[in-house]
């Protein structure tokens, strides 16, 4: 009797471990997780999505999506870049400090057009500082960016790693466990164009060569022109488009899907996945 009762104090304590490290622990850690800051930004992160995103992660569940796709980009660390900005009123004088810095592209003349240029790339923060000061010290302007890497984001799938926030209006999360298909986190951002979405859920084909992604043809309708085409009526590549006096048109559940689908633009850079934004030159 007395080993009994100690067994079952040995096993209440032990599940009740469990319990507050996995449940009270998680909820304590996330359950009151606010959006984050954007960095160098008075924006915050994410942003609620609209009613129709909302309702398609629910049909993004339902049709076994994450089944074939993950939501999570891997991230090996950071390298970082100096781009001169200026070469101020030395230009000689930072040409030498550029050279001794490390940059390897030469120019026939200097400055060179097109300010600003990439002057190290793929280098660690100490490098980058200590170039930075020499070529400052010289006279020019130079900026340091932060360029995180890995294989998954040079496939092109995000810009950063996936981190809790990006998840804070998804419930349930659809991490996903198996890539048959390219990851999603950053698809909204890759592909924004919504009839590009909704041809790529009926005919994968048309918009990506031997894809091996199933149609999801039951999420459309195919019918009879009217007298006029619907706004809504998809728009194929040559080749893709349906039968003579016919149309295609998205119910309203492929709608909420390509609205979820847009919405996942893990973009902004944040303290704890930090980047530099990519602009555009001048």
């Amino acid at each position: 009797m007395k080993n009994g009762f100690s067994v079952f104090i040995a096993a209440f304590i032990a599940l009740g471990l469990s319990w507050c490290g996995f449940v009270l622990g998680s909820a304590k850690q996330l359950g009151t997780a606010k959006q984050a800051a954007v960095l160098n930004s008075s924006d915050t992160y994410p942003i609620q999505p609209t009613g129709d995103a909302t309702l398609g992660l629910q049909v993004y569940r339902a049709n076994g999506c994450a089944a074939c796709h993950t939501e999570q980009v891997r991230q090996d660390g950071v390298v970082c870049e100096v781009v001169l900005t200026s070469v101020g009123k030395k230009p000689d004088a930072v040409a030498r400090a550029c050279a001794e810095a490390g940059m390897t592209t030469q120019y026939r003349s200097w400055p060179p057009p097109g300010l600003p240029i990439t002057v190290l790339n793929g280098v660690s923060k100490a490098v980058a500082d200590a170039a930075s000061d020499q070529i400052t010290a010289a006279g020019g302007s130079v900026e340091t960016h932060i360029v995180p890497v890995g294989v998954d984001i040079a496939r092109g799938w995000g810009v950063r790693q996936s981190v809790a926030a990006d998840f804070l209006y998804n419930d349930p999360v659809q991490l996903g466990s198996l890539r048959a298909g390219p990851d999603l986190a950053n698809v909204g951002a890759r592909f924004p164009d919504l009839n590009w979405q909704l041809v790529h859920l009926y005919a994968p084909s048309a918009v990506i060569k031997n894809s091996a992604m199933p149609p999801f043809r039951f999420l459309f309708e195919v019918r009879k022109l009217g007298d006029a085409p619907s706004p809504d009526a998809l728009q194929f590549p040559q080749g893709f488009a349906p039968p003579a006096g016919c149309e295609v048109v998205p119910t309203p559940e492929a709608k909420q899907l390509v609205a979820y689908l847009l919405s996942l633009k893990a973009d902004a850079p944040l303290y704890e996945a930090p980047f530099t934004p990519v602009t555009t030159k001048p």
